[in-house]
């Protein structure tokens, strides 16, 4: 083709320069290239992929890149001190005993606790399931009753789900608008059966913060245990399990620029905590979680988690730096657009958006250079829209045109920009194809009219 286009095609015009036509009503249509629209048609309906290497990484809230200063710390452990930390006899075990000891004074450090009261997990999601299955378990002659919400995520809700096929009575409270609970409702919901509420401080999906200081001093006053899943928010913002009243907390590895496959749990030592263990063994971690302790992971999240705690107030300005340039450059360009979520009482890496009169994975697809998540469920089998959504009453086509935006440490301004005007050319595109949008734009109130059905 491109022979044709260099060689073939000019010499093919000037013979016909020379030629006259035979019939003089004939006409010639010459197609070079493959623009067969118009520029205009093109550069409004046209996908143009500028893909050059890989996307652009915008999907913090899924995983994070390892830091490489994490990376240095694990090294050692992956080739020379292999030993397993639990054999006692000889220096191999010694030396790595000594290392998943520091990863636990560092995890310990990053959130006030005492390291003889973090244990290792795989990471939040085993750690979640401890906490709600172990505690409802061990309390469960006396105490049959668990608080959470309905936005947390999957794995609690899916093990509240279990324990209410064991007879187990649970209460999913619901959020307002802004995705926040009510404390009155909270209060309201706690019974001398309750053992256990379980709230996580960030949402994974829209990024609303819950007022996790007043939760824990209201189950500390009515003697229940609080637990919080806290994979999104350790290491990014300030927690202290003393003065916030936790009893239990969710952390993972690869949320906090560390390793995937690790996690921990922080359980209380005073007042006690007791636990069910849901896996048998060797009866490592103080009996909460049997299994060899993976010393090269766990070295890697001691290592994130100091990181953290030494860069956290740098690595926050800088969300919301991008955060701010980003909705600004979104908000100057585009109508229709609605953050969901509070959009104080928030993590500042996480922007979910609902595009009016767009649908989410259009969306998806054009802005494929980009790595991001949708908002709704439709990635899935399933094209129910987000049940966190739904929770804080997103209307359904709303939740259908949600995008999750996440930022993170190594996250630009380039990319920001980038990744702003990509979005703002590829919804106005989409809008210009929607008939709905030009309805609204001629002043028509769409929840007014009815639509027939055939």
């Amino acid at each position: 083709m491109f022979r044709f286009s260099k060689i073939i095609a000019p010499n093919l015009i000037k013979s016909l320069q020379h030629k006259p036509l035979q019939n003089e009503n004939a006409f010639l249509v010459f197609l070079q290239g493959k623009k067969f629209l118009s520029d205009s048609a093109n550069e409004k309906f046209a996908l143009k992929h500028e893909e050059i290497g890989r996307p652009l990484y915008f999907d913090a809230q899924a995983t994070t890149p390892m830091d490489p200063r994490v990376l240095d710390a694990m090294l050692p452990y992956l080739v020379s001190f292999h030993g397993n930390p639990h054999s006692r006899t000889h220096a191999y075990g010694w030396e790595s005993e000594a290392g998943v000891e520091k990863a636990r004074e560092q995890v310990a450090s990053l959130i006030g606790a005492d390291p003889k009261e973090i244990v290792f997990t795989s990471g939040a999601t085993e750690s979640n399931n401890i906490s709600v299955k172990g505690v409802a378990h061990f309390y469960a002659p006396r105490k049959k009753h668990i608080v959470t919400t309905q936005i947390e995520h999957k794995c609690v809700l899916d093990s509240c789900r279990a324990l209410e096929g064991e007879g187990f009575k649970i209460t999913y409270l619901p959020v307002g608008p802004n995705g926040i609970i009510n404390m009155k409702d909270l209060e309201n919901a706690l019974t001398p059966e309750t053992s256990l509420v379980s709230i996580m401080t960030v949402n994974n999906e829209i990024g609303v913060m819950q007022p996790i200081s007043e939760i824990g001093a209201l189950c500390k006053s009515k003697k229940v245990f609080f637990h919080t899943d806290a994979a999104q928010a350790v290491g990014k913002v300030p927690l202290d399990v003393n003065s916030m009243n936790i009893d239990l907390m969710s952390i993972s590895g690869h949320k906090v620029y560390g390793p995937k496959g690790v996690g921990a749990l922080f359980i209380r030592r005073r007042p006690r905590v007791r636990v069910e263990p849901i896996q048998s063994g060797g009866g490592q971690e103080r009996g909460m979680r049997s299994g060899t302790v993976p010393t090269p992971l766990v070295v890697g999240l001691g290592a994130a988690c100091e990181l953290a705690q030494r860069e956290m107030a740098y690595d926050h300005a800088w969300m919301e730096t991008l955060a701010q340039r980003f909705l600004d450059k979104i908000y100057s360009k585009l109508s229709h657009v609605i953050r969901n979520g509070d959009p104080k009482q928030t993590y500042p890496g996480c922007i979910n958006l609902s595009f009016a009169y767009v649908e989410g994975e259009s969306l998806l697809m054009a802005l494929k250079d980009v790595a991001l998540s949708s908002g709704s469920a439709c990635t899935s089998a399933s094209l129910e829209p987000s049940y966190v959504l739904r929770a804080i009453g997103t209307d359904e086509d709303l939740a259908h045109s949600s995008i999750r935006f996440g930022l993170g440490r190594f996250t630009t301004i380039e990319e920001v920009d980038y990744t702003a005007e990509k979005t703002i050319r590829h919804v106005e595109r989409l809008r210009e194809m929607s008939p709905l949008w030009e309805m609204v734009q001629e002043g028509v109130d769409l929840k007014n009219i009815q639509w027939s059905q055939h």
